[in-house]
């Protein structure tokens, strides 16, 4: 008797895919791939578990390349041997196609609740963590509001004394990401982005996509992009501040509008995102977030070689 007759589940391989899953960049098309499958775990006609790789010219499958993160997605809630099964039966499929390895980047907790439970099923299954990147958070919607509130009287008085505006809302233009750029440069911080693939994801989900600038006499001193990853959710991805502004607390200005505007989104939670790269950890960045943090999980990555 097989897993599935045992279980009533069910496993399918897609190879094209139906949109509208959670995670919204899960749709777009991965990076240098020439083939993208996707796994599925059914059990009583309901979707139990997901995964998607992307196979890759060099023979390895990664979930997701040029995604914050991919993974395995859970739906409802699932058993460790059905997960087990699910993770065996796509690792199975994997090796028979004659792939030399498998990447797998699972989201933080707040993402996917059940992220301890799969790590736990793959560390036991024999993947290895290449890469363990902490993001810090705010949690609670309510908090989200209430701490909204707390920094705008903070900050008001600032504000006003120094004649600055804000601007918040969907994207009108990309000049801002050129400045974000520019203003890395200046400052002698790596800034890797893909500004083309950016471009083109705002273009496609421009109601994902969010802007943050502060201005100084109507000249830009700040900038920030948010997204919403998935429905519930606030990534902070990126931000500038132009060595040339003298504004103190200018970071603490551009936070403010980002839990305004996850506030005025409805957000469950905020990502601000790692302090780190793969050099080290930025000390002072990781400090800064933890003023506006309530939490902190991992984004690991997992590494199978067959």
């Amino acid at each position: 008797m097989n897993d599935s007759k045992k279980t009533s589940a069910e496993f399918r391989v897609l190879s094209s895919f139906e949109s509208g899953k959670p995670y919204f960049l899960w749709d777009f098309p991965g990076v240098d791939c020439v083939q993208e499958l996707e796994y599925q775990w059914h059990k009583k006609g309901k979707l139990k578990a997901v995964v998607r790789v992307a196979i890759q010219k060099d023979g390895k499958a990664v979930s997701s390349p040029g995604l914050p993160f991919g993974g395995i997605w859970i739906f409802g809630s699932i058993h460790t041997d059905e997960l087990t099964q699910f993770v065996d039966r796509f690792v199975l499929d994997l090796k028979n196609r004659g792939l030399s390895s498998l990447f797998l980047t699972q989201p933080p907790k707040p993402y996917e609740p059940f992220t301890d439970l799969i790590q736990s099923v793959l560390l036991k299954k024999g993947f290895v963590q290449t890469s363990v990147f902490s993001h810090q958070f705010f949690l609670g919607k309510k908090k989200i509001k209430e701490e909204a509130q707390n920094l705008k009287e903070k900050l008001k008085s600032q504000k006003n004394d120094l004649r600055l505006t804000s601007y918040r809302g969907q994207i009108m233009n990309f000049k801002f990401l050129q400045e974000i750029r520019n203003w890395n440069n200046e400052r002698g911080y790596a800034f890797n982005l893909d500004e083309k693939r950016v471009i083109e994801q705002v273009s496609v989900f421009p109601e994902r996509y969010f802007q943050i600038s502060i201005f100084k006499n109507d000249h830009p001193i700040a900038h920030a992009m948010a997204v919403k990853l998935v429905p519930e959710g606030m990534y902070y991805f990126l931000s500038a501040i132009s060595p040339s502004a003298k504004v103190p607390n200018c970071g603490d200005l551009i936070l403010l509008n980002l839990f305004q505007l996850a506030a005025e989104q409805k957000s469950e939670f905020i990502d601000l995102g790692s302090s780190e790269i793969e050099s080290g950890i930025n000390h002072g960045l990781m400090f800064f977030k933890s003023r506006f943090s309530n939490d902190i999980s991992n984004k690991v990555t997992w590494n199978l070689r067959f």
